[in-house]
C-alpha cells in the first residue's frame, strides 16, 4: 500500500508541473485520469480455461485495488494470436491490457508469421505466476522415470507417440527441447487441446504428454497415468512425490506456465507502474495466494524490466529450440 500511495503522490506531482508548464500532451497521453473508464482484459484463450480464470482472478482484484472497472474480454483462435494482435494494434492508453501467457513466446518463435512481436510489440506490466507443466505416460509404458523414458526413446526411435494442445504451444515445443537435449526421436502428433490428447494418453494411442498439474494430476492419482517429472529443476509443492528436472538429471531444464500482464507498445509509466503496484499487491492476498496454489501456481512479482527480459529471454529459447529441431510450421 506505501507503494501504491508513494506513485500517486509522484504522479500528482507531475501532473501538476507539466500544467505549469503549459504542457500540450496529445489526451490521455499522461494518463493522470487514469483510470476514468473501464479497463479490458483481453484473455486469448476460451471461457473455462486455466487462463481465463487467472484472468478474470486478476481482473476482479485489479479493480478493488484501482477502484475502477476491470473487465474480460475472450478473444480466442490461433493459439492465443488474434488476442495478441488485438492488442498490440490497441491504443497504448492503459484501457486494452493482455493476459500474456506461455504461448505468447512460443507462437511467434515457432511461426515468424504470427503477426505479433512480443519484444517489439508490447510494454510490460508484471508477472503474474508461474508452475511447471508435468510429463507424464500411458500406466503400461515401461518406464517409471524421465531417464529410463529417455532410454526406452533411444533403444525404439519414433515408436512412442506424443500428444501436444496443438503445433507451437508449449507442450509442444517442452518435447522438441527434451528430444534436442537427449538426441532422441518421439513422434509429435498435434491435436486440438490437452483434453482429446489426455484421453488418448489414458486410452493407450499414445505413450507420453505434458500438461500442467491441474490437468493430470486427477488422473495421475487415479493410477491411469503415471507422473515422471515436472518440467521446473525442483519439485513443485502440488506433485511434492514427482521428481524435478534436477533428479532427472537435467538441472537448467526449466519449463514454466506462466502468467503476466502487458500492454501495447508506449503505453505510458503513468499507468505502467501504478497496475505494477498493483500486480504486486494482489499475488500476496491470502486469497489469491489460495486460488494459485489450487492451480499448481506460485506467485511472481517483479517489475516491467524484469517482465520484458524474461520475455526476450523466453522467446530466444523458443527459437533456438525451433532452428535445433528444424522444424518448419505453415499454421496453427
Amino acid at each position: 500500500m506505501t507503494r501504491h500511495l508513494a506513485w500517486a503522490g509522484r504522479r500528482s506531482v507531475l501532473a501538476v508541473l507539466l500544467t505549469l508548464a503549459g504542457a500540450s500532451a496529445a489526451p490521455g497521453v499522461w494518463a493522470s485520469d487514469w483510470p476514468s473508464r473501464p479497463v479490458k482484459i483481453v484473455v486469448p484463450f476460451a471461457p473455462g480455461a486455466g487462463t481465463d480464470a487467472v484472468g478474470r482472478l486478476v481482473a476482479g482484484k485489479l479493480a478493488e485495488l484501482l477502484k475502477a472497472t476491470v473487465i474480460v474480454e475472450n478473444r480466442t483462435g490461433a493459439s492465443g494470436a488474434i488476442g495478441a494482435q488485438e492488442v498490440a494494434r490497441a491504443a497504448p492508453d492503459g484501457y486494452t491490457l493482455l493476459l500474456a501467457a506461455a504461448p505468447f513466446t512460443t507462437v511467434p518463435a515457432a511461426l515468424p508469421t504470427a503477426g505479433y512481436d512480443p519484444v517489439a510489440g508490447f510494454t510490460p506490466v508484471g508477472m503474474i505466476a508461474h508452475g511447471p507443466l508435468v510429463w507424464a505416460v500411458n500406466k503400461d509404458v515401461p518406464a517409471n522415470t524421465l531417464p529410463e523414458l529417455v532410454a526406452l526413446a533411444r533403444k525404439q526411435p519414433g515408436a512412442l507417440n506424443y500428444g501436444s494442445a496443438g503445433v507451437g504451444g508449449i507442450n509442444h515445443l517442452v518435447l522438441e527441447s527434451l528430444k534436442a537435449r537427449t538426441q532422441t526421436f518421439i513422434t509429435h502428433i498435434p491435436y486440438r487441446g490437452i483434453a482429446p490428447a489426455t484421453l488418448d494418453a489414458i486410452g493407450g494411442q499414445l505413450q507420453l504428454l505434458t500438461g500442467t498439474i491441474p490437468a493430470l494430476a486427477p488422473h495421475i492419482r487415479e493410477g491411469k497415468l503415471k507422473a515422471l517429472a515436472v518440467t521446473s529443476p525442483d519439485r513443485s509443492p502440488a506433485l511434492p512425490q514427482v521428481p524435478g528436472m534436477k533428479e532427472a538429471g537435467m538441472a537448467d531444464f526449466n519449463v514454466l506456465n506462466y502468467f503476466a500482464l502487458v500492454a501495447p507498445k508506449g503505453t505510458p509509466d503513468a499507468v505502467i507502474r501504478p497496475l505494477n503496484a498493483a500486480l504486486a499487491q494482489l499475488v500476496l492476498m491470502p486469497d489469491v495466494k489460495e486460488r494459485l496454489s489450487r492451480d499448481a501456481l506460485e506467485p511472481a512479482t517483479g517489475t516491467p524490466a524484469q517482465l520484458a527480459e524474461f520475455v526476450q529471454k523466453d522467446l530466444e529459447g523458443w527459437r533456438r529450440v525451433v532452428r535445433q529441431q528444424g522444424l518448419k510450421i505453415d499454421g496453427f
